[in-house]
């Protein structure tokens, strides 16, 4: 068996970022377990531009951003495992935690570890889980996985392409196929707004003339060894296809973007509460989940559009891992927890709850809005009290906010905390 005092799950940027901020904060005994054959996670494949303007300052392709860390990891010396899959958690009588892996190398193992940080990231909807009729012919690929195949491989995945989808790796896609010849026909969405940061939509989409379909889906896949084409249909206000509004499409490869998922087998497997909207953990400001000494952190915890955001999350859990450990694992004195709820157009929050000791933190609440509004206001209030009202101009489902509460305003707080939109 091995020893450590932060077992810290998948070696990507979150992994990485909890990693170096257990070790600057007094752990050194650190081991990072990843499933891939290197550190990096998906931002290997992720060669465009965009990533580190909060977190560095400057703008980096995803192999530079990951590199960032990759180095620190390396300068720390922190122990990392590598082609290696993490099978379960297990909490021990001792509060300490076993974790069960295995790799060609040395078979089943385990590991005796003080805290665990979940760092699994997510993975993409497969078109199983979209249910499109049709036919299943081959040339329909997740927008990551044609990703891979062009950035990694360097193999082509079509030349005639659909994507079905507006998120943020889609809209990449549209514009990364185009430059490599293809021949982007359209970007269908089902929403009746784009799933996708609005600077992607300018620079994936305007800037090379590729439509956008808003409330549009693909209701069915035609071709019987290899996509011909597809039926691209409107949809009504109930998401519902209108068969006179449907227009065959001609193509040999459709893209899905039409969503992530957070990684969390191994989480249910622990018995660790899953939040229903976002498919991760519940937690608390310090990212800890409601299993003593496991803690959560990016796209595990819930899918976020920055790198830069979940750089910062990993940092906060990993820290928050560190001073468990130091205490002899055991969790800091609280006075009382207050739970976190969405409401009023606000589709969830993280932290789902705040565990308050004698002298708090300032907290910051991350949260998703439900639709597109414009010229609105953030409220955040703790029964009759209002703690903070926050002008909007434009809140969009695709883009992720963030509002700051002050310690000192916690400790007044007896019950609940809203996060609310109103006008």
């Amino acid at each position: 068996m091995k020893k450590c005092d932060i077992a810290i799950i998948g070696g990507g940027p979150a992994g990485m970022a909890a990693a170096v901020s257990a070790y600057d904060n007094g752990v050194k005994n650190i081991l990072i377990i990843e499933r891939d054959e290197g550190l990096g996670g998906i931002l290997r494949q992720c060669i465009h531009n965009g990533f580190g303007l909060h977190r560095f300052g400057e703008e980096l392709t995803g192999p530079e951003y990951a590199d960032r860390y990759k180095k620190m990891v390396l300068e720390r010396e922190i122990p990392y495992i590598v082609k290696t899959m993490v099978l379960g958690i297990e909490q021990g009588e001792n509060g300490r935690h076993t974790v069960t892996a295995m790799n060609s190398e040395s078979g089943v193992f385990t590991i005796d570890a003080g805290a665990v940080v979940l760092a699994m990231g997510c993975r993409e909807r497969s078109r199983g889980q979209l249910n499109i009729p049709g036919e299943r012919p081959a040339g329909v690929y997740t927008a990551g996985t044609a990703q891979r195949f062009i950035n990694i491989k360097g193999e082509m995945p079509g030349k005639n392409v659909v994507i079905l989808g507006s998120g943020d790796i889609g809209l990449i896609m549209a514009r990364r196929m185009t430059l490599e010849g293809a021949n982007v026909k359209v970007v269908c969405e089902l929403m009746p707004y784009s799933g996708g940061l609005n600077r992607n939509i300018v620079q994936c989409l305007n800037d090379f003339d590729i439509p956008l379909r808003l409330s549009h889906t693909v209701s069915k896949i035609h071709g019987k060894e290899r996509v011909e084409g597809v039926t691209v249909s409107e949809v009504d206000e109930h998401l519902r296809v209108i068969p006179e509004k449907s227009e065959y499409i001609e193509c040999d490869t459709l893209l899905l973007s039409c969503g992530l998922l957070p990684e969390n087998e191994l989480t249910k497997g622990a018995g660790i509460e899953l939040d229903r909207v976002t498919g991760g953990a519940t937690v608390n400001q310090n990212r800890r989940t409601e299993q003593t000494g496991v803690y959560s952190c990016g796209n595990v915890l819930h899918v976020h559009d920055l790198v830069d955001y979940v750089s910062e999350e990993a940092e906060l859990a990993g820290k928050s891992a560190a001073e468990f450990v130091k205490a002899g694992c055991k969790e800091p004195e609280y006075v009382r927890r207050l739970a976190v709820i969405a409401t009023g157009g606000v589709r969830y929050t993280v932290p789902q709850r705040v565990d308050v000791t004698e002298n708090p933190d300032d907290i910051k609440i991350y949260f998703r809005v439900g639709a597109v509004m414009e010229n609105v206001r953030v409220r955040v209030s703790c029964g009759e009290k209002e703690l903070l009202l926050q002008k909007k101009r434009k809140v969009a489902p695709g883009e992720m906010e963030f509002v700051r509460i002050k310690g000192e305003q916690l400790t007044e707080c007896d019950g609940d905390i809203t996060v609310e939109i109103v006008k």
